[in-house]
């Protein structure tokens, strides 16, 4: 249970390492410094740069989301909190126009609810989802906090308390007019929230898209489901679970930490993240800075992760991806029997990579063998061809062949729904 102590102590040793090896590689590269000028100047700063991405904290990104094109226009943007909760922001990114012909152009576009997954990376992950969307919509996302910085004193978060936070959300924005789209692991609670809600005779939203995630991961296991269902739930809480270390507000509180989590990532493609490093230091020798740039924007968003609350955890290892009780209808949550057959309203589109190695082919899709209230013509699939998991939300696939089909299909709903 020292482990995440153990790596605090190992990162505060590796600080003035990491320091050191910055400032050297600014002296070797500065066009200002006499240092480099030197014949071997570009691989020695080189090395020390690599040095340093390799050794730094990675410290949570921004969205950096300031303006969006629509129509030949350009439209300011101003991301702002709606809610917040301890565990979750509620943000909005709101555009602006000072014409009259832009504020109508603007004021009529559907509104999206972004739900981001809570499993490791920062809702930042989702920034080319939420700028593309921008051109047609209005935008919502959940911006989950990191639990170490989560007082202890603030309790427990669970599955459970996931599926509450999306319904106070929807009925925060007003279900009768949003459409609601979930990145990968939130697919699952997003269900259940709208199922309850449905079954409570509440508002639905006018659409649920659900993108590569584990509705039913019985369907063509991946390695992350395997070894979910390799290890005993004891396993998992026993070797991931740790305690939140002194220096942060979270202390003492029990976490899946962010650390481990990213040597889960590296393990999955260990080669093609030791060839991107290689080629990033290649590219600094050359002189390349347009691709060592583009490595800089991918690891500072890849290395930021977050802790997850261990009750969370826990609860989606064994509801999710152990006893499966989603689609076999046996998932309670909060006293009350999860019927995704309950909602009527709302279309349903549901999207898969054909190369996911995540969220394999035939998960996500189960959610239209279990919405059997809505009807065939108000519900769509799509697998997106040559596309792995991070290829359906973001990058070209996801702007040039996901994203107008997900447009259209929330065009044509919000439409109906307003009719």
């Amino acid at each position: 249970m020292l482990l995440y102590q153990m790596h605090e102590l190992g990162r505060a040793w590796m600080a003035p390492t990491t320091y050191w090896a910055e400032a050297n590689a600014r002296m070797f590269s500065s066009p200002g410094s006499w240092l480099s000028n030197l014949p071997f100047a570009p691989r020695v700063a080189a090395g020390y740069e690599l040095l340093y991405r390799v050794g730094k904290d990675y410290e949570k990104p921004a969205f950096g989301i300031h303006s969006v094109e629509k129509a030949g226009r350009t439209y300011p943007v101003v991301e702002r909190e709606v809610i917040r909760t301890p565990f979750c922001r509620l943000q909005r990114f709101k555009r602006f126009s000072d014409e009259t012909d832009g504020v109508v152009d603007l004021k009529d576009d559907p509104t999206v609810l972004v739900v981001a997954p809570l499993s490791g990376h920062h809702a930042t992950l989702l920034r080319d989802t939420v700028q593309t969307l921008l051109r047609d919509h209005k935008v919502y996302i959940t911006d989950w906090v990191d639990a170490r910085m989560v007082p202890k004193e603030d309790g427990a978060f669970t599955l459970d308390d996931y599926v509450a936070t999306i319904e106070t959300f929807i009925r925060h924005i007003g279900a009768q007019s949003l459409h609601v789209i979930s990145v990968c692991q939130p697919t699952v609670p997003v269900l259940a929230a709208v199922s309850l809600m449905a079954a409570r005779g509440e508002p639905t939203p006018r659409s649920l898209v659900m993108m590569g995630g584990p509705i039913d991961s019985r369907e063509s296991p991946t390695a992350v489901n395997t070894l979910a269902t390799q290890k005993p739930l004891w396993w998992f809480e026993q070797n991931l679970i740790h305690i939140v270390p002194a220096n942060y507000p979270g202390r003492g509180r029990r976490v899946y930490p962010g650390f481990l989590q990213h040597m889960g990532f590296l393990a999955m493609n260990p080669e093609r993240h030791v060839m991107s490093h290689w080629d990033f230091y290649q590219d600094l020798v050359k002189g390349d800075q347009e691709d060592a740039e583009a490595h800089r924007r991918f690891y500072d968003e890849y290395n930021a992760v977050l802790d997850m609350p261990a009750e969370y955890y826990l609860d989606t290892v064994r509801v999710v991806f152990q006893d499966h009780l989603l689609p076999r209808g046996q998932w309670d949550v909060g006293g009350e029997r999860v019927r995704p057959g309950a909602i009527r309203g709302t279309a349903l589109m549901t999207i898969e990579g054909e190369l996911d190695d995540i969220a394999g082919l035939g998960q996500t899709r189960a959610a239209h063998r279990l919405c059997t209230g809505i009807p065939e013509a108000d519900r769509v699939h799509l697998t997106a061809k040559g596309a792995g998991h991070y290829g359906i939300f973001s990058g070209r696939r996801w702007r040039n062949e996901v994203y107008p089909q997900v447009r259209d299909f929330i065009a044509k709903h919000d439409a109906a729904a307003a009719g």
